[in-house]
């Protein structure tokens, strides 16, 4: 069936408009809630948010939509996403939720729904409560309404749990990091676990006030954080976005070192450890042929998922991998884990800078990435990749490239758009291969 409401990673959209309204939110409340009334015991549910002005709205109605069908709600106030993933499993709950829209602007928001395990809910599970919100929802008696209380600790508990990543013995003295949590879910925890483990941290983008998440700063926009990299003479910049299940560095001279990058350097560090299962990392279609050229030096293969990080995370539990994430630095480790979690990931950076004693600039550029180009067309109607031009432009490229390069030509799920990327070693070769592809496309949908 088609959704309506969950799209790759939970319910998104405009506050008080479309999908995101209270209205909305109480009923997700009353659906999952219901969903998960397994077994005779008190159920319980988590229920973190990011810095967004619409948290405390949306907060509200889904503690009444919980609480309305007889399941207990416990609240952490601003946290980051894979800390509600860990406080959902540690506090024996029976799901947990997760109210934020990542990286995009304070306008929207969302809810990111997790099972008793602490992952992301399965297809089934999301297809069985989208069906239920348009149906009512049977409510407990009156001496069933589920409580809701407050817990003060949850801050503490996730900064226990990030520098438990670490092992004892690693020690950030002599690092100063530049850490910018975009005004979002992190800007308590990832400065204190950083300064806690003996960096001097300048923190940025930690004073939120509702309507300033990811505006200017953060992992989406890198023109502050390099800015105070070079000017403080940082050995390192530190960039979340606004759930902080995302990383991006910047090096010493303040150049941006991207996921490829990040996922090159902690899988190379487990392998040569021992400490690699798989046998490889998990990226996306996405992800730059120069890193698979890179693990391929080292025989590791690099397994290529679609986009989103739920999928890398579904390939990385169907191959027994640990290492994963994508581009856009999403960084899933499962070792320390269910989620992404931009934190965790840094302070395994940290912790290689640190034993290596390189400078960041040494440490985390490991290859070259290839040339690569991405451009989306925007079409009225249709099917334009179906169109017999189309195919066979695009088997055209394939050709040209074929053994020294890629193309990948997807459908975005949310907008009538056609994305088309390709890279290889000639850099003006795949601009006329990308530019090709798009003319093509836009006469057949004209």
């Amino acid at each position: 069936m088609g959704r309506q409401y969950f799209g790759t990673d939970g319910i998104r959209g405009k506050t008080n408009a479309g999908v995101m309204t209270a209205a909305i939110a109480m009923k997700v409340g009353q659906a999952a809630g219901t969903r998960f009334l397994r077994g005779s015991h008190r159920h319980r549910v988590v229920i973190g948010k990011d810095t967004r002005l619409s948290g405390y709205m949306l907060e509200n109605a889904l503690v009444a939509g919980f609480t309305s069908v007889g399941m207990d709600v416990v609240l952490t106030g601003p946290l980051p996403t894979p800390a509600i993933a860990m406080l959902t499993r540690e506090l024996r709950a029976d799901v947990g939720v997760m109210i934020s829209a990542s990286h995009n602007p304070f306008e929207d928001n969302g809810i990111k729904l997790f099972g008793p395990d602490g992952f992301k809910l399965s297809d089934e599970d999301e297809i069985a409560i989208e069906a239920m919100l348009d149906q009512d929802m049977p409510l407990a008696d009156s001496a069933s309404i589920g409580r809701a209380r407050r817990i003060d600790d949850a801050r503490g508990r996730y900064i226990h749990a990030v520098k438990s990543a670490l092992p004892d013995d690693v020690r950030l003295d002599g690092l100063k990091i530049v850490v910018d949590c975009a005004n979002g879910a992190a800007y308590q925890v990832a400065p204190s676990a950083m300064w806690e483990l003996g960096a001097e941290v300048i923190a940025i983008g930690v004073s939120p006030n509702g309507i300033n998440i990811n505006h200017r700063c953060g992992s989406t926009h890198l023109d502050l954080i390099k800015e105070t990299v070079v000017a403080s003479g940082a050995n390192i910049g530190i960039a979340l976005d606004g759930d902080a299940d995302r990383l991006i560095v910047v090096d010493e001279k303040g150049v941006t070192v991207d996921g490829d990058q990040i996922m090159a350097l902690i899988g190379s560090q487990l392998a040569a450890r021992g400490e690699l299962r798989g046998g490889g990392v998990v990226a996306t279609v996405m992800s730059n042929l120069g890193l698979e050229r890179f693990l391929a030096g080292l025989r590791l293969e690099l397994i290529r998922t679609k986009v989103g990080d739920r999928h890398v995370l579904e390939g990385m539990k169907a191959g027994g991998y640990n290492v994963g994430g994508e581009q856009s630095g999403h960084m899933i480790l499962l070792d320390h884990g269910t989620t992404g979690d931009g934190t965790v990931a840094a302070l395994q950076v940290l912790a290689a800078l640190v034993k290596s004693g390189k400078r960041a600039s040494e440490l985390l550029h490991l290859f070259d990435p290839v040339p690569q180009l991405l451009k989306n067309v925007r079409f009225a109607g249709g099917k334009p990749l179906d169109d017999a031009r189309v195919k066979a432009v695009i088997a055209d490229a394939e050709a040209r490239l074929a053994g020294k390069g890629r193309l990948v030509i997807r459908p975005s799920g949310t907008e009538p758009v056609i994305r088309v990327m390709a890279e290889g070693d000639d850099a003006g070769e795949v601009e006329q291969v990308v530019d090709t592809i798009c003319d093509a496309v836009k006469e057949a949908a004209a």
